[in-house]
């Protein structure tokens, strides 16, 4: 080998070598369905307006989260949002003219996703705000879903701890 061909080597092989120990970290994985543990939870004063179950879909660039929560009426009403992982806003109508507009981004480590949001409930004209976030890891091997909510409004600071199982 002479030795251009030794320096055109050397620099294709060292960008090669540092971009292998520079790539991204694997994320978690909250695809599936997920189903409220009751019993492993502390979902505070809202405990009967939980979602009940969760179902996420996520891709490389977003990841979709339906859920599924008893309504004051009693009936199960599904509430679905797309997030992108930029911290990109995305709003939502959770019901009637209530909205919740949210954005999500990953820890550097990959393994926590956090949303940030910020809810505004409207009951016959009288609007209350909700801001907040809820931070997704995964526990068990990946079978436990750990979403922990804290939120400040009129209501108070409030923390709640949603333990899902597939």
């Amino acid at each position: 080998m002479n030795t251009l061909s030794k320096k055109l080597l050397g620099i294709l092989i060292a960008p090669a070598l540092f971009l292998s120990f520079t790539t991204l970290p694997d994320r978690a994985n909250f695809s599936g369905e997920w189903k409220l543990n009751e019993g492993r939870s502390d979902l505070g004063q809202f405990a009967n307006y939980a979602p009940r179950a969760i179902k996420v879909t996520q891709t490389a660039d977003s990841i979709t989260i339906s859920k599924t929560s008893p309504s004051m009426g009693g009936e199960d009403v599904t509430i679905t949002e797309t997030l992108s992982y930029d911290s990109k806003e995305t709003k939502t109508t959770v019901f009637g003219t209530s909205t919740r507009t949210a954005s999500a981004k990953w820890s550097d480590d990959g393994q926590t996703l956090t949303i940030t949001y910020d809810l505004m409930l409207d009951f016959n004209g009288q609007t209350t705000e909700i801001k907040g976030t809820e931070a997704w890891i995964l526990s068990d091997g990946g079978k436990t879903l750990v979403s922990q909510n804290n939120s400040t409004s009129s209501f108070g600071d409030i923390q709640a701890k949603g333990i899902y199982e597939k």
